[in-house]
């Protein structure tokens, strides 16, 4: 049977007309979206975890998911159960920090010296062009891998702001059709005891991202949380609140089971009605501290409608290290006991080749994948791969075929060699196929030698 080929290499005979199928594929059952009157009649493995189908693509969109040999061979190949995901998404990412590593490395490979190192590098080499083109990397990167939206934190201590916000702007526009973009300020606790607090809630807003904050300070005491905490988190939900913003914040990023500022977090948004979204990152130390603490913040969490997002590989590298010595945790927040209090809980990358993170390559796939093993999230592995997709997408407010393979959503999929999670999670799909709009896009990953003239000096 013959049809039209692309010219993008692949493992299969990828179909190039507007009208196609993947037939025979498998795909996570918690992602498919049927039509609404659809019977969900198809075969599935892997303890029902994997469906059975035929995908057909109609003018770069989903137009129908039919049981597995449902469509005719003249539309496109079987994939001999070749498994298909949605484009994954990346809610936590810092693309102005990427890609510093060779010129500015972390000597300690912990928190301090990751803060201490960036500081330096970016009070000397953070101009617009710099930033423009390392984030641009990681965006080239991110696309080739299958990404379809991603969150980026900007430093913005006075006067970094007033230069990342228009890069990130021009990144936006420059993406759009390809990644979401979306942003968040990232900024001591501090400066909301200041009018610089204000002056950053109207950059973000001027910018329609998000107003975020690590919750510590820089000059004060944070073990026990002290009398300004409450004063300066106050200000943040007001300023939020007065501007319509959203918070995403990084939250007790450290290994002391005493760092407990996200219940505070929590029961000041609901103190103060706060009715915007709120996104926690890190969240590190709640999983040293005895089970009544956590149990009383995942409740506080669950009434103020936190959503949670925790970044295992960046984590499971800053944490818990010391010279000489084997590390005895890994650095992650309790997601399970979260996820099963009813939190929103994703996965994502955070830091990729910066002080934060020495390795890192914008690929969701791959830390979706190191996640699965720090986090435990197997044996059943169930619907955890929504926390790289669905999940990441709602909280980030995205149409809600974002991270989904569902009728009349973008045909934005990863096609895979692997026919289950077994093969999928134990060898490197570096062979993938990504397709936009049911197109195979070129994969071919952006040379480090691009950025060498950013590297010198």
């Amino acid at each position: 049977m013959s049809f039209p080929m692309t010219t993008v290499p692949a493992f299969f005979p990828m179909p190039s007309g507007d009208r196609c199928a993947l037939r025979h594929v498998r795909v996570p059952r918690c992602l498919l979206r049927p039509s609404p009157t659809q019977d969900e009649t198809w075969h599935t493995v892997g303890d029902g975890d994997l469906a059975q189908v035929d995908l057909l693509i109609d003018g770069g969109r989903i137009a129908a998911i039919e049981p597995a040999g449902t469509l005719p061979e003249s539309l496109g190949p079987s994939l001999d159960q070749s498994m298909v995901l949605p484009g994954l998404v990346d809610c936590h990412t810092h693309l102005d920090k990427g890609h510093i590593w060779p010129r500015r490395p972390n000597p300690t490979g912990d928190v301090p010296g990751a803060a201490h190192a960036t500081g330096v590098d970016r009070e000397a080499r953070w101009h617009a062009e710099d930033v423009y083109r390392r984030a641009s990397f990681g965006l080239m990167t991110a696309h080739a891998r299958g990404v379809v939206a991603i969150r980026t934190h900007l430093d913005s201590l006075a006067p970094q702001a007033g230069i990342s916000f228009p890069v990130f702007e021009r990144l936006r526009a420059e993406w759009a059709g390809r990644i979401a973009l979306q942003a968040s300020s990232i900024a001591p606790l501090d400066i909301f005891l200041t009018e610089e607090g204000r002056a950053l809630a109207d950059t973000v807003a001027a910018a329609g991202a998000r107003l975020g904050c690590v919750t510590r300070f820089r000059q004060l005491p944070n073990v026990p949380l002290p009398p300004e905490f409450d004063v300066a988190m106050t200000r943040v939900f007001q300023l939020a609140t007065e501007r319509g913003l959203d918070l995403d914040l990084h939250v007790d990023e450290a290994s002391d089971p005493q760092a407990r500022s996200l219940i505070r977090v929590a029961q000041l948004a609901v103190q103060l009605g706060f009715k915007g979204r709120i996104l926690c990152g890190h969240c590190c130390s709640l999983a040293l501290q005895p089970d009544e603490a956590i149990e009383a913040t995942l409740q506080a969490c669950a009434q103020a409608g936190v959503d949670i997002v925790s970044l295992p590989t960046v984590n499971m590298y800053l944490q818990s290290r010391a010279p000489g010595r084997t590390p005895r945790w890994r650095g992650v927040t309790v997601l399970h006991e979260m996820k099963a209090r009813g939190l929103r809980v994703a996965v994502a990358g955070d830091n990729c080749r910066d002080p934060f993170h020495a390795y890192g390559d914008h690929d969701m796939l791959d830390t979706f994948t190191q996640a699965v093993k720090i986090l435990q999230l197997d044996h059943p592995l169930g619907d955890w791969i929504t926390s790289a997709s669905s999940v990441p997408a709602a909280i980030m407010g995205l149409p809600d075929t974002v991270g989904t393979v569902a009728v009349g959503g973008d045909a934005d999929l990863i096609v895979l060699r692997a026919r289950d999670w077994s093969e999928a999670l134990s060898r490197h799909q570096f062979d993938r196929v990504v397709l936009r709009r049911g197109r195979a896009i070129d994969t071919t990953l952006p040379d480090y030698r691009l950025l060498d003239e950013l590297m010198s000096g």
